[in-house]
C-alpha cells in the first residue's frame, strides 16, 4: 500500500465518521433513550394498554378488546355535556355502544370501532415482534384518527361520536376479492335534540367512512362521503382537518436503532419524498399539496394517501422524555382535506399498512419505497442498490437458502466483479514498492526542509520516467467507496433479513451478541458483538499484511498508527448495527486478503514489475498535449515577468 493509498483511506475514514456524526443522536437523545424506563408517559393509560397488547395471541384475532384512544374515556353507553347540547347538529351520535367489527385478508386482519368510526387495531398475519408477540401496526389505543370541522358554531370532531356500521357480508377476503366496510355518522332531525320531542336522526344526511380491503394488498382503500351537508357545515369551510397521532411502542430487537429510523414522512405533489429529522425532535409547517403522509417506522409504515392531494399539513416527531419502557417515539399530523360547501362530494384516498419492502412498495408508483434508506441521497448509492444489489439478492432469495449462504454468495459475486480495480491497486503498489529505493536516494538527496519542493521536482520526474501514476493507487479506491456505503445502507434496511438467524446471530437485521455487559461503555454499548469482532481483527491482519508490503518512509510519521487505529474505531462504531452488515464487511476483507495473496503469489511479480519500470527508463518521455499546453503557458507567462522586469529597471535608471 503507498502513500496515495494510505490517504484515500484515512478520508474514507474521516468522510464516513463524519456522515455517522451527522446523523448519530445527540447526547441529550441518547440520554433520553436511556432514560426512558424511570418514569412512565400517561402511566395508566400507556401500561395498561401495552399489557394488553402483550397479553394477546394471534388466535384472538376474533375478538380484540379495545380501551380508548389518546386522552379520551370510553364506555359503552357515553353521556355528555354534548347529548345535551341542543345546538350541536351531533348530539344523538355521542351515544352509543362499543361495538367492534373485523374483515381480515391474506395479510392482514383489520379491526373497526363504531366509535369514531375509525379502524381501532391493523395485525399482521406474516410478522411478529422481537418478542414473538402479535405485531399491531395501528392500535386504537395508542393513536387518534378523526376528523374536525365547524357545525352550527360548534367546533365539532368525530373522535367521540359514534357511527353505524354498515358491514360486507364477507368478513374474509382472498386474491383478487374485496371488501366494503361503510361508516355512517348521522346528524339529528331539526329539533331532534330538543327537550320534549322525539330523538331521532337523518339517515338522508350522513359523513360516511368508506373502508375497501383487497384480498392480497397491504393497501386499503379509504374514502369520505359528505352528503347532504351543506346546512350543517358552516357554509365558510373550505377545508376539514384530519387529525392523526400515535405513541409508538419498540417491536424491534435494537430500540435506539429503531428510533433513528422512525419520523415523519411525506411526498409533496411536485417535490421528491422528504421527513422530519429522525434523531431529533422535529416539526413542519407544510403550506403545499401533499400527495401522502406517512408513518415510518425502521420496517414498517402506516401511510395516507389522497388520490388527488392534501391542501397542506402540520406535521412533528418528538420522544417524551419520561415514558415506560418499551416506548419508541410519538408522531402527529394533522392534514388539511379539501372541502366544498355542496349537496354531494367525495374524498378518496387510501392507506398503506405494512412493510417497508422495496418490491412491495415500489409496485404501487407512489415513491413509498424511498422510505427504505438506500441512499437516496448519493445517485450512485442509490444506482448499486436498486440496480445491482436488491435483484441480486431477490434472485438468490428465491432459490431458499439461508440468508448467511446468501450473503456470502452476494459478497463473492461483487469481488469477482471489483477483481480488475483490486489489480490494478495491487500493481500500483507493488510500482511503488520496487521504485522505494530509488525514492529513498532522491530524499537524501534532499534532506533539508527548504529542499522540499526540489526534492518533490525529483520524485515526480521519477515516476513520469518510470511511467507510475502516483494516483493510480488511490483511485480504485475512491471507486470501491460508493459499493461500501452501498452495503452500509443496504444491510440495515433489509426486511428481509428481519428475525433471520446465522450462527450465534439470531436477527440478521440487528446486532449480535455473545455478552451482555452489565454496563454501558461509551461509544460501545452494553454487549459484544461476535462479527462487529470478527470484522475488526480481520481488518487488523489485512492492514498488518499491506503494511509489510509498504516500504517504510519518513513522509508519515503517524500514518503507521492511523492505519492500525481504525480497525478498532470501527469496533466500536458497528458494535450496535446490523448482523448482516458486519459479516459482510468480515466476508469483504477476507476475500480481499485472499485475492491479493493469489495476485502476489501467481500473478504479479516483484522482478518483472522492477525489470519494466527499468525498461520504461530507457524510452522517451512522451508529453501529453494537455501538459505541453502547461508547459508553454508556463513559458509565455515566464517571458512576460521577464520583460516586466526589464521595464522596472529602465524606469529606475
Amino acid at each position: 500500500m503507498n502513500k496515495q493509498s494510505i490517504i484515500g483511506l484515512v478520508l474514507i475514514f474521516v468522510v464516513m465518521m463524519g456522515y455517522a456524526y451527522l446523523n448519530s443522536p445527540s447526547v441529550e437523545e441518547r440520554k433520553a433513550m436511556e432514560e426512558q424506563s424511570i418514569n412512565t408517559l400517561n402511566s395508566n393509560k400507556l401500561q395498561d394498554s401495552t399489557a394488553k397488547i402483550n397479553s394477546q395471541n394471534i388466535s384472538d384475532s376474533t375478538s380484540i378488546p379495545l380501551s380508548s384512544s389518546l386522552g379520551n374515556g370510553d364506555s359503552s353507553l357515553a353521556t355528555s355535556d354534548t347529548a345535551s347540547d341542543v345546538n350541536n347538529p351531533f348530539a344523538l351520535a355521542s351515544r352509543g355502544d362499543t361495538t367492534h367489527y373485523q374483515v381480515s385478508n391474506e395479510v392482514f386482519v383489520v379491526d373497526f370501532q363504531a366509535k369514531g368510526g375509525r379502524i381501532a387495531s391493523i395485525l399482521l398475519k406474516d410478522y411478529l415482534t422481537y418478542e414473538k408477540k402479535p405485531l399491531y401496526l395501528f392500535d386504537a389505543r395508542e393513536s387518534d384518527f378523526y376528523l374536525s370541522f365547524f357545525a352550527n358554531n360548534r367546533s365539532v370532531s368525530t373522535e367521540n361520536l359514534y357511527f353505524e356500521c354498515l358491514m360486507p357480508t364477507k368478513t374474509e377476503v382472498k386474491g383478487k376479492d374485496s371488501a366494503v366496510v361503510r361508516m355512517r355518522l348521522y346528524p339529528n332531525t331539526i329539533g331532534g335534540a330538543l327537550e320534549g320531542s322525539q330523538p331521532s336522526i337523518d339517515k338522508n344526511k350522513y359523513i360516511e367512512f368508506v373502508y375497501t380491503i383487497r384480498g392480497d394488498q397491504y393497501m386499503l382503500g379509504f374514502d369520505i362521503n359528505i352528503v347532504q351537508m351543506q346546512n350543517e357545515i358552516a357554509a365558510n369551510t373550505n377545508f376539514i382537518d384530519l387529525t392523526w397521532k400515535a405513541n409508538l411502542h419498540q417491536i424491534e430487537k435494537a430500540l435506539n436503532m429503531e428510533s433513528m429510523n422512525t419520523a415523519v414522512y411525506y411526498k409533496p405533489i411536485n417535490d421528491k419524498v422528504d421527513y422530519l429529522k429522525e434523531t431529533k425532535d422535529d416539526a413542519k409547517e407544510l403550506t403545499t399539496p401533499l400527495k401522502w403522509v406517512s408513518f415510518k417506522q425502521q420496517f414498517f409504515s402506516l401511510t395516507l394517501i389522497a388520490n388527488k392531494d392534501f391542501l397542506n399539513a402540520d406535521i412533528k416527531n418528538f420522544t417524551e422524555k419520561e415514558a415506560p419502557k418499551g416506548y419508541l417515539k410519538s408522531l402527529q399530523a394533522l392534514i388539511g382535506i379539501p372541502y366544498q360547501n355542496v349537496a354531494s362530494q367525495s374524498v378518496d384516498m387510501q392507506i398503506y399498512a405494512g412493510p417497508n419492502k422495496y418490491r412491495t412498495m415500489r409496485n404501487y408508483q407512489l415513491d413509498l419505497e424511498r422510505q427504505i434508506p438506500l441512499g437516496w441521497s448519493f445517485f450512485l448509492m442509490q444506482w448499486i442498490n436498486r440496480i445491482a444489489v436488491i435483484p441480486t439478492f431477490d434472485y438468490l432469495s428465491h432459490w431458499g437458502l439461508s440468508y448467511g449462504l446468501i450473503i456470502l454468495i452476494l459478497t463473492i459475486l461483487l469481488k469477482i466483479f471489483l477483481f480488475p480495480i483490486t489489480y490494478k491497486s495491487y500493481l500500483s503498489s507493488a510500482k511503488m514498492r520496487v521504485i522505494q529505493p530509488e525514492v529513498t536516494e532522491i530524499n537524501k538527496k534532499f534532506p533539508k526542509q527548504e529542499q522540499a519542493m526540489d526534492k518533490q521536482k525529483a520524485t515526480m520526474a521519477l515516476y513520469k520516467k518510470a511511467g507510475i501514476n502516483p494516483m493510480a493507487g488511490c483511485i480504485p479506491m475512491l471507486l470501491q467507496f460508493p459499493i461500501l456505503l452501498a452495503m452500509f445502507r443496504f444491510f440495515p434496511a433489509s426486511i428481509e433479513l428481519r428475525q433471520q438467524p446465522f450462527l450465534w446471530a439470531d436477527d440478521l437485521s440487528s446486532y449480535d451478541s455473545i455478552c451482555s455487559l452489565p454496563f454501558n461503555i461509551p461509544f460501545y454499548g452494553d454487549h459484544i458483538s461476535l462479527f462487529a469482532i470478527l470484522m475488526a481483527v480481520s481488518n487488523l491482519f489485512y492492514t498488518r499484511m499491506t503494511m509489510k508490503q509498504t516500504a517504510s518512509t519518513n513522509q508519515m510519521p503517524g500514518m503507521k498508527f492511523m492505519m492500525y487505529a481504525m480497525p478498532i474505531m470501527f469496533l466500536g462504531f458497528l458494535n450496535s448495527y446490523s448482523a448482516a452488515l458486519n459479516y459482510y464487511y468480515f466476508l469483504s476483507t477476507i476475500i480481499t486478503f485472499l485475492q491479493m495473496w493469489i495476485i502476489r503469489q501467481f500473478i504479479v511479480n516483484d522482478e518483472k514489475v522492477l525489470a519494466r519500470i527499468q525498461e520504461n527508463k530507457k524510452k522517451p518521455v512522451k508529453k501529453s498535449k494537455f501538459q505541453a499546453r502547461l508547459e508553454e503557458m508556463a513559458k509565455k507567462q515566464q517571458a512576460v515577468l521577464s520583460q516586466q522586469q526589464k521595464q522596472k529597471g529602465q524606469k529606475r535608471r
